[in-house]
């Protein structure tokens, strides 16, 4: 499928090199490799290869001017976030066709992921000059006592594949407010995003060398060169848990700060008293979002007996409507997931689930020809024991358990190593409550199926991260406390 004039152009103007010291260049060995749209198949853009050399030149330059953003005035730096924001308000529609033909993603929905990545760019511009210290005097009497925040330094980000812009602004955005320097590795199947971001990070005034952008086929080697540096102070990630451990290790060598966004086995609970209206919805945009595709997404949906047959039938209907096809074609709901083998891990994942009992309501195969798509699917009557109750399903598969009691169903959801997010729909206030209390998740959606905000602290507890992005709480990932007594 050949591209269309205005994708071919738009691609004409993204960087193909590497972001070192405010410069674009070709990887040292000359290396490239191909990024591809998953929707057919085609190549659309040849980039750089990073070697380890390239990743350690990039920490070079962060390191090089640490101190000089560090000082940089809190207001300037604000200046600059505001004014990336404007510009990517103002560049939103090719953001967006830029992740749909990298990613997958419909284009409805990568518009939407612009306002969202964009908004981390504005908070965090308001959040630059409103870190605050603190001065008392101690409890002896004898002095007072100081604390102050300062940048923790030089950062490594490794983004995943699936958010190419929010992942991005969410990391970036309060570094650089915090006054820290990045080196950022986009993940290689989508990488174009980040390097487009990064330039227009430099229209927004941004200086040479605080971002830097080494993307690679390799990522294994360049982590390992970095994280061993000791000049690196942090290292934010998100990804697998899996990967995420082996991170945390090499990191642990030189006690580095980390903040990790891992996996979710997120469970969706639907009560004997929800809203079924809501609550259909609500499922539709908390599993097909992002084609099922996203760490957040509703992988278990624990349903109240008296009302499952009744659930499975409104979504079931809901899902054999939706429109399958490229995501940068206007109109589809489920594009392209981003490569063969995840379409093949969706398919042994249904089909396990069959195998260990369950029914299918729609869908439930690939779909032949190019591009690697799999149709929205339904399972009803899940087994304890299926694949999916354990497993990320990151496809549009939406696996339906049924139980009798409250007890139970919170057995359920909590019977996973992992603890990202959790969303309840109950008509019952203080039940509402009690699933706050009793569910083991960092999030929570009571009566949504979205909880993702640029103000909100996103993260989990288990398996599934260390630390939290957006909120308050998102700069103090990049700042240390520093203590200072004054004697009287």
């Amino acid at each position: 499928m050949a591209l269309k004039p205005n994708e071919q152009e738009l691609l004409d103007r993204v960087p193909s090199g590497l972001a070192i010291g405010g410069k674009w260049e070709d990887s040292t060995s000359g290396a490239t490799f191909d990024v591809v749209d998953p929707a057919t198949g085609a190549v659309i853009k040849t980039i750089a290869d990073a070697t380890v050399e390239d990743a350690v030149r990039a920490l070079d330059s962060a390191v090089a001017v640490q101190a000089e953003w560090a000082a940089t005035s809190s207001r300037e730096r604000s200046n600059i976030l505001r004014r990336a924001f404007d510009l990517l308000m103002e560049r939103k529609e090719e953001f967006a066709l830029l992740m749909s033909m990298e990613m997958g993603k419909p284009i409805a929905e990568a518009r939407g992921e612009v306002n969202y990545g964009g908004e981390f760019l504005r908070w965090f511009s308001e959040e630059a000059v409103r870190v605050r210290g603190d001065y008392r005097q101690n409890p002896e009497g004898t002095g007072n006592m100081v604390v102050s925040h300062i940048p923790v330094g030089p950062c490594y980000f490794i983004t995943p594949w699936n958010f190419p812009l929010a992942m991005a602004t969410r990391k970036i955005a309060p570094a650089l407010a915090a006054g820290c320097t990045v080196v950022i590795k986009p993940a290689a199947l989508t990488p174009l995003t980040t390097m487009f971001f990064a330039q227009l990070l430099e229209d927004a005034g941004l200086p040479a060398g605080v971002v830097n952008v080494v993307q690679t086929s390799k990522s294994s080697a360049q982590s390992s060169a970095l994280l061993s540096d000791t000049r690196l102070r942090k290292l934010s990630f998100t990804g697998s848990t899996p990967v995420g451990v082996t991170l945390l290790q090499a990191a642990a060598q030189n006690v580095l700060r980390t903040s990790m966004e891992l996996g979710g086995n997120a469970p969706f609970v639907v009560f004997e008293d929800a809203d079924l209206d809501k609550a259909v919805e609500g499922v539709l945009l908390a599993k097909f979002r992002n084609i099922g595709q996203a760490c957040t997404a509703a992988n278990r949906i624990i349903v109240h007996e008296s009302v499952a047959d009744e659930f499975a039938r409104r979504v079931g209907e809901k899902v054999a409507a939706m429109t399958i096809g490229r995501g940068a074609e206007e109109g589809n709901d489920i594009g392209a997931l981003v490569e063969e083998k995840a379409v093949a891990n969706t398919a042994r994942l249904v089909a396990d689930a069959v195998e260990t009992g369950a029914t299918i309501v729609t869908g439930g195969e690939a779909i032949d020809g190019p591009g690697n798509f799999f149709q929205p699917t339904v399972i009803d009557k899940l087994s304890p024991q299926a694949a999916i109750m354990r497993e990320e399903i990151f496809g549009p598969v939406l696996g339906i358990i049924r139980f009798s009691t409250e007890e139970e169903a919170v057995e359920i959801a909590n019977n996973t190593e992992y603890g990202l997010v959790s969303y309840v729909f109950t008509e019952n206030v203080a039940r509402g409550h009690r699933m706050i209390e009793k569910l083991e998740t960092g999030m929570m959606g009571l009566n949504t199926g979205l909880v993702s905000n640029a103000a909100a602290p996103f993260g989990g507890i288990k398996q599934s991260g260390i630390g939290r992005e957006g909120g308050f709480e998102g700069i103090h990932e990049f700042l240390s406390s520093k203590y200072t007594l004054i004697p009287r």
